[in-house]
């Protein structure tokens, strides 16, 4: 079980960051051109953000089962002091989850908005967030196929 999920959890993010920074640079392109927000925009919108957060349910079982965090646990003040395993018991989890809140109120607020180029403005923004964030605490050392 533990190593379908690492693979899910390691596949995903190659969908999610295609179409997360394919929704970013074309919210930013119609936002400057001050182009109104269309069904497909929506659409992409909700696509990026349901991957967002099927990444995190995988990695929040992830967390839970892992024996890398499992030894973090067994040892805390160990594990904050080795780099790797603070990334993964504390730091990746923790970032992640502000980058996919982060990505979920610019949403909303998209959704909310009523002057139609805002709302490219509104996901540039967020989401533009949201992925730096991600791949600031991405295992790049373990990142498959690189």
């Amino acid at each position: 079980m533990y190593i379908g999920f690492k693979h899910l959890h390691s596949f995903l993010p190659y969908i999610f960051f295609i179409l997360g920074l394919y929704l970013v640079v074309v919210s930013l392109i119609r936002w400057k051109s001050r182009n109104s927000y269309n069904k497909t925009d929506g659409l992409l919108r909700t696509i990026v953000l349901s991957l967002a957060h099927i990444q995190l349910l995988v990695g929040l079982v992830l967390y839970f089962i892992s024996p890398i965090t499992q030894s973090a646990f067994a040892d805390f003040g160990a594990a904050m002091k080795d780099s790797t395993l603070r990334l993964y018991a504390v730091e990746h989890i923790s970032i992640n989850i502000l980058a996919i809140v982060l990505m979920t109120i610019g949403s909303s607020k998209a959704k909310k908005e009523i002057i139609e180029f805002k709302k490219h403005k509104l996901v540039f923004i967020y989401f533009g967030m949201g992925i730096v964030l991600i791949l600031s605490r991405i295992p790049w050392h373990v990142w498959p196929n690189l």
